[in-house]
């Protein structure tokens, strides 16, 4: 049975109209979309033709745990799922398409909490050095790659950069920079930007390269309002005369394939050459210099405090620290004490 097939008109009126509550009722994002939309197709392929509406309890909980399974998608895997499962029944209800939320009783699975991996100081340099900054794409890449370190941006709220995001503030007598981004689930917030991450964006936007690009974003009227912040160089997917504006603007692929492009070529790990690597150093190094904790969630954009204590593990540097300071063995005279004592300091 094809997955048109297995669609009933129903099942599909349905999802579309919860799927558009979403996007415009709860201002998710477009990726959320995404990711609910598949996952109510595998939920429909569960069952071929049945009415949504008609579905168990006991066949919700089945689905979302031994057929998911069996597909070979793990318990962590398993959760965008079931978030999905339980917030359409819930609209169902509040929509009055039926009387009982049928998803209520399926609990997330139990998978522990993973401690994300964060690229290291010693490739966070190396990779800073990888472009070519006598290059037009040399300066656009390493100005990426110092906001995603340098403000720990999501790779989604990177791309989605204007030059409108970009604003100057004053401190003390100082001019100083800061981009407005927009992250998950619509949320805007300031960032301040290091000192060589705005050098870096004010190269890049002086290049003689950009000033030919068309990166416009036209109002209604056809009016330009904006410019698209980071562009492609070129498109497979439209003409040359039809890349321009919105159509320039990278993806989130382009920049983990231009991360992985540079890692590959310097020798460095895999898991380090992510988006995400260079955000989650941004945060533990926040930490590290002991930056008060909810001045750290602001920074991060997290909405649960909880999340931004993650750092406080990958934070290695101020726990040697503490123990080399704190431990009993550092207030005793040891078979080793006086041979630490002569050895030169490391840095």
């Amino acid at each position: 049975m094809t997955e048109a097939d297995s669609r009933t008109p129903k099942n599909f009126t349905l999802i579309d109209d919860w799927l558009q509550w979403l996007r415009h009722g709860r201002n998710r994002s477009a990726r959320t979309i995404e990711i609910y939309s598949l996952a109510m197709k595998r939920l429909q392929e569960f069952m071929p033709g049945r009415p949504l509406l008609e579905y168990t309890e006991v066949e919700l909980q089945a689905f979302c745990g031994l057929w998911l399974h069996n597909k070979g998608i793990v318990a962590k895997g398993r959760v965008p799922y079931i978030s999905a499962v339980k917030g359409f029944y819930k609209w169902a209800v509040s929509a009055g398409h039926t009387k009982r939320h049928l998803a209520s009783g399926i609990e997330q699975p139990k998978t522990g909490r993973k401690l994300p991996n964060l690229i290291t100081l010693a490739n966070a340099e190396k990779l800073m050095w990888g472009p070519d900054l006598d290059s037009f794409i040399g300066i656009r890449d390493a100005a990426m790659m110092a906001l995603l370190m340098g403000c720990g941006f999501r790779v989604g709220g990177l791309v989605a950069l204007n030059e409108s995001s970009l604003a100057m503030t004053q401190v003390g007598k100082e001019p100083r920079m800061v981009v407005k981004v927009t992250e998950k689930g619509g949320k805007e917030r300031l960032v301040p930007v290091p000192k060589e991450a705005e050098m870096l964006l004010r190269v890049y936007l002086a290049h003689e390269d950009l000033v030919d690009i068309d990166r416009d974003i036209p109002t209604k009227a056809g009016m330009p309002q904006d410019k698209v912040l980071f562009v492609s160089v070129r498109s497979t997917q439209v003409t040359a005369d039809l890349h321009r504006g919105e159509r320039r603007r990278l993806t989130r692929k382009a920049v983990h394939d231009m991360l992985q492009k540079y890692g590959r070529r310097l020798g460095i790990p895999k898991d380090q050459l992510h988006p995400h690597a260079l955000r989650h150093l941004y945060g533990t190094e926040l930490v590290e210099e002991d930056v008060h904790m909810e001045s750290v969630q602001g920074l991060m954009g997290h909405a649960d405090v909880k999340t931004t204590f993650l750092y406080v593990h990958l934070a290695a540097r101020r726990k040697f620290g503490d123990v080399d300071k704190a431990s009993p063995l550092a207030k005793i005279n040891t078979p080793v004490s006086e041979l630490l004592r002569r050895l030169p300091p490391q840095t």
